[in-house]
């Protein structure tokens, strides 16, 4: 320690390699967000099928429709499609994330469903340390602008995203008269994406809130409560 300048050795800890391995035994607890409210929504679709194989996986899965959620800022946080969306985000281990593309770039239903989950709520964090898988689907050729966009949504939203994404091309060519995916290449990629993301979050979310422990953080909650002492002595 002697030769590392600026360092609070009280804050500044080894490795805990015992607060890495915790096993929980109730099922992974995945939320799905998809990012279209039309009545045949291919993002809604892929995400129902996700959300089929996340529970053959053995995870619990519900599915948050933004139909009703108001923009960003246009109402306060008390609104109950927000209230419904926040208890969603914090009762999760994991999120899936499914938008279309739209010029581009993920549609402003997505976005604004992500704007509407604050890094903090209180002194709950609903999203940090939890996993999050990324898929989008496009009305022309497969592109990835979409899911490039929600993995920098999903660091900054302190969430593990995972290796895998799925983007389906040509998505109204891949479902069925009854709405459900066609065999193809596109629907094994979803399947992987789904097995990696229960497998991420069964290996991480015991140890959530030990990954998002930062010296930083611990630093300036020292500080915080440094000033308040310095206030109670004063006071007295």
């Amino acid at each position: 320690m002697s030769d590392l300048q600026h360092i609070d050795a009280d804050l500044l800890k080894p490795i805990d390699t015992s607060k890495l391995f915790k096993r929980l035994e109730h099922p992974p607890k995945i939320l799905l967000l998809y990012g279209s409210v039309r009545e045949r929504s291919f993002s809604r679709l892929a995400t129902e099928e996700a959300a089929r194989l996340l529970e053959f996986f053995g995870a619990e899965t519900r599915i948050f429709n933004p139909s009703g959620l108001p923009l960003p800022d246009d109402c306060d946080a008390n609104h109950p499609k927000v209230q419904e969306l926040r208890e969603l985000a914090s009762w999760c281990e994991g999120m899936v994330w499914c938008s279309p593309e739209r010029h581009g770039a993920m549609t402003g239903i997505m976005k604004a469903q992500i704007d509407w989950i604050p890094l903090s709520i209180g002194a709950v964090r609903p999203t940090q340390g939890k996993t999050l898988a990324v898929m989008q689907v496009c009305g022309g050729s497969q592109s990835f602008n979409a899911v490039n966009q929600l993995r920098v949504l999903g660091r900054w939203m302190r969430m593990v995203t995972i290796p895998n994404q799925s983007s389906v091309a040509k998505a109204w060519l891949e479902f069925d008269e009854n709405d459900r995916m066609k065999p193809s290449s596109y629907y094994d990629r979803i399947v992987d994406v789904m097995e990696e993301l229960v497998k991420f979050t069964l290996l991480t979310r015991g140890s959530a809130d030990y990954f998002v422990d930062r010296y930083s953080e611990r630093k300036e909650d020292l500080a915080e409560f440094k000033k308040r002492i310095a206030q109670r002595t004063e006071t007295n």
